[in-house]
């Protein structure tokens, strides 16, 4: 197992705060590059717009429900 760096998961805890009900799920696609970031499971969206630097916001109904975020490791 690699060895872990923790600060680098010590800077997710203010997102953490933020989010909907204070917590998230994420998972990265490395083929893809491709974060997805869901803040309510299961989730059905009903709408989504994509933002000028390339996130995918997922709505249901009003609720913002995840995040797809486009060439993730570029960032």
């Amino acid at each position: 197992m690699a060895l872990l760096d923790i600060q680098d998961y010590v800077k997710v805890l203010p997102a953490t705060a933020n989010a909907p009900e204070h917590f998230f799920w994420s998972s990265y696609d490395e083929e893809a590059d491709v974060l997805y970031v869901n803040f309510k499971k299961p989730s059905h969206a009903s709408d989504s717009e994509l933002t000028e630097d390339d996130v995918i916001m997922r709505y249901e109904g009003e609720d913002l429900i995840g995040l797809t975020i486009l060439h993730a490791s570029k960032r």
